[in-house]
């Protein structure tokens, strides 16, 4: 399913299901998500079940948002389909989720420029910075949420679930 056919309505109609189910600090209780999207230009995370949007969160992102991560140090976040290869619960960004960037393509495409396609990107939350709507992308490349969200993110979202991330 492409982000872009989830229609307005279906997605209202979830979100609407999901806040009444997310006030419960049980996050475990709470269904899986079986695919993430990250809307960038929306700074957007939806969290999927069964081809519906069950949850959707606001994010920052890299400190260079825009266009697809190329190297490390550009400050950009990756665009394309990951997946979640890791979790941390001792992450200094109080909980993350690894996801598998680079992929063959990343790696790939920065052999071909000589540079070098960085790493360890994550979905994480704010660790010592504040969620600051004035200083929307701040991050090294990752997707940032406030803690609480990142708590009930990584409750909901398995090793090996699909990440789409689009521009």
């Amino acid at each position: 399913m492409r982000p872009s056919t989830v229609t307005r309505r279906t997605l209202l109609a979830g979100l609407s299901a999901a806040g009444l189910t997310a006030c419960a600090r049980d996050y475990s209780r709470l269904p899986k998500a079986d695919q993430v999207y990250v809307l960038k230009a929306e700074r957007r995370l939806l969290l999927i079940r069964d081809r519906q949007p069950i949850r959707e969160f606001p994010i920052q992102l890299g400190f260079a948002p825009q266009g697809h991560k190329v190297q490390e140090g550009d400050g950009r976040t990756p665009e394309g389909l990951y997946w979640v290869d890791r979790k941390n619960p001792n992450s200094s960004f109080h909980l993350s989720l690894g996801i598998n960037y680079p992929n063959e393509t990343d790696i790939a495409r920065a052999e071909a420029l000589g540079v070098d396609p960085g790493g360890d990107i994550f979905i994480h939350g704010e660790a010592n910075k504040p969620f600051d709507k004035n200083d929307p992308d701040w991050t090294a490349g990752c997707i940032a949420v406030l803690n609480r969200q990142v708590e009930e993110i990584y409750a909901r979202v398995l090793v090996g679930t699909p990440v789409t991330i689009t521009a």
